[in-house]
């Protein structure tokens, strides 16, 4: 756990997605399988504030985001979210615009690898959750749909347009964010939108192994290594390399590199700590 804590404690139940902590991982399940998963306000605010929780309590290296039932997440359910956006007034949408926005910045700033193993269809914010994640693992059955425009709202939605076209580039960004058409996960992954594909069947096994695998592994490295992935999208390649080597020269003292050098040594696996 992190030493560093305020008066609060950790929440004990989260009440708009399943949540369970074992070996490293933490899995959370969006659990409105009726709805494919699609999110309130409320799973919104959840989510935001989970990923504020995770990295601080010390018994979690890796999360595992996923859906129950058909549907990984088919973005904002369109009678409790979009029907109540219809009665708000702007500083009242731009709260809520801010809200979304802040889960994804949660995602890409959350030191945590995230693995999203899409289930099913992930739709408008559903697509932009998995597209936030570290890894993304799919189901042969599973969907894209970057479908803001379809309902008359602007592609560019919750860091999409920024995200988006450093995976696949601006001409395919432009592509399905403007048109918002559904893509398979065959085609997903050949623009370089998913990790893997796999067999339905298979998806939870591989999505856990994926997960165990980041979990017992060199944990800080591994945060390092995804904090300056986002930190360096923006910057000069000279400010990169410097704070690349800043970095580097800071975990060449760390306990896992000391601990490599140690078990190669002695002709043995590492035992990593995350230190």
């Amino acid at each position: 756990m992190s030493p560093f804590r305020a008066s609060p404690g950790f929440t004990d139940q989260w009440r708009h997605f399943d949540l369970t902590i074992a070996s490293g991982v933490a899995t959370v399940t969006l659990s409105r399988p009726e709805k494919l998963n699609a999110l309130t306000f409320d799973t919104y605010a959840d989510l935001r504030d989970l990923l504020g929780e995770l990295p601080h309590r010390g018994d979690v290296r890796t999360i595992v985001l996923t859906g129950r039932g058909r549907g990984f997440c088919a973005g904002g359910d369109v009678e409790e979210i979009i029907g109540a956006l219809q009665r708000m007034a702007p500083d009242e949408l731009l709260d809520f615009t801010r809200m979304t926005g802040a889960v994804v910045k949660a995602l890409r700033e959350c030191p945590l690898p995230v693995v999203a193993a899409v289930n099913g269809v992930a739709a408008g914010a559903g697509s932009v959750l998995a597209l936030a994640s570290d890894f993304r693992l799919l189901a042969r059955s599973a969907s894209f749909a970057f479908l803001f425009t379809r309902v008359g709202l602007a592609g560019a939605d919750m860091g999409a347009a920024y995200l988006l076209p450093r995976i696949v580039g601006l001409g395919r960004a432009t592509e399905l964010l403007v048109l918002g058409d559904s893509i398979d996960a065959e085609r997903a992954h050949a623009l370089g939108l998913a990790t893997a594909v796999v067999d339905d069947d298979a998806l939870a096994d591989e999505a856990a192994t994926l997960a165990r695998r980041l979990a017992e592994g060199p944990a800080f490295a591994y945060a390092t290594t995804k904090s300056l992935l986002t930190r360096e999208l923006d910057m000069s390649l000279g400010s990169a390399i410097e704070m690349e080597a800043v970095t580097q020269a800071l975990l060449m003292r760390s306990r896992d590199h000391a601990e490599f050098y140690a078990a190669w040594s002695e002709g043995r696996r590492p035992q990593w700590t995350g230190r």
